[in-house]
């Protein structure tokens, strides 16, 4: 089937590489944008990187699209083009972990934050042991040590045991088994490739370590783009909780004196008091005095820890165990010395789950400036998502991923178009920020789909504004009343777990003979399943679903938004943001929480239309969509063109006639 965007994305992308011009491409679902930006890396002299954001991207461009291009064009090329996966190290397994490891020795597998208690260890023993076993086995068979190829496969802490994170890594050099490696042998084929599939994490890893990590090349195409600069925030964002410092200090300990071991370990004991007596949410006036002893502490005793184990040598009796050793002491003293640097560029917050795991985590204010000094400079960059033209434009992305904009005139006159107004908010911000020169240039391409014939967005305006974090019983009747009509086929996006309980509890009550599947009360991957195959059946759940779900076909022919979704105030990270452009003279919803807001809502609707044939509605029963004068415009033009509505009879009577068809 001929797909004029795709073909226009291909030529830009040529032309972008050609003129060494960093490239912005929104692409529709349905465009088929892999193969859109495969073609034209083939052709290109040198190697080229791709990077994704999931792990099915990643999986759909190794295992189908990039055979099926080698075999299309060996005959044009006289040649068949290579390609390689490339991960970070924890995903391979570590032969000299794997020789070193035993289950008597708890502190990484039983004693791991939030993991088995010590009344557990022998059963947990036990069930490591047997993973153990297995892995060994694996190791004589396997060509990869990749874990994905492990099936069926081990739970995580089993495989902690087994494999080794980059930063506690002694090198080949000086490993016993560096000539073995199953991760230098997987970066040695990428060195040897034309095609590199690589992730956001390990994309992320490789910028603030100085591009060490993935081989030079001229192009990087990134896509689900939308994505990447919370990677890089993850990234560059660490935590700190007393089960790591007392893990440090055992770790530690056969290299130090005691009493240097036990200063980490009085650290962490602070830490727990510290913990325990602060509330959860940003720390915005100074530290609390017991956790700026408990980070002191630290940072003094890391320091004549990291001195006391000194360097680690070949020869040593346990190289791989004294650096790991070395190097968790000296990345946890250095957490420390961030926290209590207290820079402005910095956000620091008390974190507390379900499970009572309490934490102090730290995370930079932006990332903007860390993508403009390491994405950019020395190749091409090609961004490409579904999602990038947030309320028609371009700028917004632009800014997140460090690109210049053109900072319009100052002041948010009265009037601006709520687009103009969150741009400028943005871009005022920042505006004191040095930037590159950096060229680029953008490209929508739209996509192949009719959405005005093939679906309907409705936004129930009748209905009241969203005041809690729950269903509402208005929104509950209005939701009742579109499944019935329908007869199941719904998938519902909720922006609370609570929410979401409520949903299914009030459709198992109302609605007889539809099944109700709840996120949570099975694993994502069966629930799904039963929702393809189930004609007559709800799927509900909260962000993951948003975009992590693809059901084409009449099994899902209504997707239900209970409300925008906005970051909750007590996001940390957005609220930090938010209040800095405030602090500024913007304002912080514009400039933050409504991107945000336009990138899942857009990520939520594009659940619905997932090829040429399906047809249906998107139902948002929440009324500010329409009546916000403000956003309301700005978030719908960030949607695909649906044929819109606020009207529930005409919409009832659409979902009556799909369900007759």
């Amino acid at each position: 089937m001929e797909r004029p965007g795709q073909q226009q994305m291909a030529e830009a992308i040529a032309d972008a590489a050609k003129r060494e011009e960093h490239l912005l491409v929104q692409a529709g679902t349905g465009t088929g944008k892999s193969l859109a930006y495969l073609v034209p890396s083939l052709l290109i002299d040198g190697p080229v990187v791709v990077s994704t954001a999931t792990l099915a991207l990643q999986s759909q461009l190794v295992d189908h699209d990039l055979p099926r291009l080698a075999d299309a064009v060996e005959p044009l090329l006289k040649r068949r083009p290579t390609f390689a996966v490339l991960k970070g190290r924890h995903h391979y397994l570590c032969l000299a972990r794997l020789e070193g490891t035993s289950v008597d020795e708890p502190e990484d597998a039983l004693f791991d934050v939030g993991e088995a208690k010590p009344t557990r260890w022998l059963g947990e023993a036990g069930r490591l042991g047997k993973h153990i076993e297995r892995l060994r086995d694996w190791a004589m068979e396997t060509d990869t040590g990749d874990r994905d190829e492990l099936d069926p496969g081990v739970d995580d802490s089993a495989w902690k045991l087994v494999s080794m994170p980059a930063r506690e890594c002694v090198g080949a050099a000086r490993c016993p088994y560096g000539a073995e490696c199953f991760a230098e042998a997987s970066r040695a084929r990428a060195r040897e490739a034309d095609i590199v599939v690589t992730n956001h994490s390990l994309l992320a890893v490789d910028m603030l370590s100085g591009r060490m990590i993935i081989p030079p090349h001229k192009l990087l195409v990134v896509d689900e783009a939308h994505e990447l600069a919370d990677r890089v925030s993850s990234a560059s964002q660490a935590e700190l909780t007393p089960e790591l410092l007392e893990r440090a200090a055992r770790r530690c300990r056969p290299y130090v004196d005691d009493d240097v071991a036990d200063r980490l370990m009085e650290a962490g004991d602070t830490l727990t008091v510290a913990l325990a007596d602060a509330p959860a949410g940003r720390i915005t006036d100074g530290l609390p005095t017991t956790l700026g002893e408990a980070l002191t502490l630290l940072d003094g005793g890391g320091r004549k820890a990291v001195e006391a184990i000194g360097d680690v040598k070949a020869d040593d009796p346990d190289p791989v165990r004294k650096q790991q050793a070395k190097t968790m002491v000296s990345d946890l003293t250095k957490i420390a010395q961030r926290i209590l640097s207290g820079s402005e560029h910095d956000v620091t917050w008390i974190e507390r789950d379900d499970r009572g795991r309490r934490a102090v985590v730290v995370a930079p204010l932006s990332v903007a400036g860390t993508l403009n000094t390491h994405l950019f400079h020395e190749r091409t960059v090609v961004a490409t998502s579904a999602t990038l033209a947030l309320g028609g434009q371009f700028d917004t992305v632009a800014r997140s991923l460090g690109l210049p904009v053109t900072i319009p005139s100052p002041a948010l006159a009265t009037g601006a178009s709520p687009a103009e107004a969150a741009r400028e908010a943005v871009l005022r911000a920042a505006a004191n920020r040095d930037e590159a020169d950096l060229a680029w240039s953008s490209l929508d391409v739209g996509s192949p789909f009719d959405y005005a014939k093939q679906g309907i967005l409705y936004v129930a305006a009748h209905l009241p504004r969203p005041q809690t974090s729950g269903l509402s019983e208005p929104a509950a009747n209005e939701m009742v009343e579109l499944v019935q009509a329908l007869g199941g086929r719904t998938l519902g996006l909720f922006s609370s777990r609570k929410a979401a309980e409520r949903a299914a509890e009030v459709l198992r009550a109302r609605a007889p003979g539809i099944t109700i599947l709840l996120q949570g009360e099975e694993s994502l991957p069966i629930l799904v399943r039963k929702f393809r195959e189930d004609r007559n059946s709800c799927l509900l759940g909260v962000m993951s679903l948003w975009q992590g779900v693809d059901v084409p076909g009449d099994a899902c022919q209504l997707v239900i938004i209970d409300r925008l979704p906005f970051p909750r105030p007590d996001e940390p990270l957005a609220a930090a943001r938010s209040a800095a452009v405030d602090s500024s003279g913007g304002s912080g919803f514009a400039a933050v929480s409504v991107p945000i807001a336009a990138v899942r809502l857009a990520q939520g609707v594009g659940r619905l239309i997932r090829a040429g044939s399906d047809k249906g509605v998107v139902a948002v029963l929440d009324s500010r969509l329409e009546t916000a004068r403000g956003y309301g415009p700005y978030l719908r033009a960030s949607l695909p063109p649906f044929w819109y509505t606020t009207k529930p009879d005409l919409v009832r009577g659409a979902l009556r006639r799909l369900a007759s068809s």
